[in-house]
């Protein structure tokens, strides 16, 4: 390995961090469930504490404007687990708003069954 150069550095990808450093080691969320289609708005009147990581942050600016989990995971590119766990972080700091669909049985949009999502599932999986 030249002098310089880390494992951990890939010339074509750059730097390779793994989700568990992101999050601490943390795999759960400390407050909240973030459903996929849940909107997630910024909160804060600022920039956010200092303290905070660029992850963080990246969210911060992304929620400027309301936007689901699911989009905001797929524009950071960070895994979906990382994502709900970084939004935890900021929603126990009151730094932004979560507004989770709401599923009423008898009214309203309904959750579609776990069959068919495991089918949505598994079919892309096999794209």
């Amino acid at each position: 390995m030249p002098r310089g150069e880390h494992d951990w550095l890939d010339s074509d990808a750059g730097p390779v961090v793994r989700p568990y450093a992101v999050t601490g080691g943390r795999a759960k969320p400390v407050v909240g469930g973030f459903d996929l289609v849940a909107f997630v708005v910024n909160a804060s009147d600022g920039a956010g504490p200092r303290h905070l990581q660029p992850e963080h942050y990246a969210i911060l600016a992304r929620t400027r404007e309301p936007v689901t989990v699911a989009e905001l995971a797929s524009h950071l590119d960070l895994a979906l687990g990382v994502v709900r766990v970084l939004l935890g972080d900021l929603l126990q700091q009151g730094l932004i708003e979560m507004h989770e669909p709401v599923y009423e049985q008898s009214v309203g949009p309904q959750r579609p069954d776990d069959r068919i999502l495991k089918a949505v599932v598994n079919g892309l999986r096999s794209l």
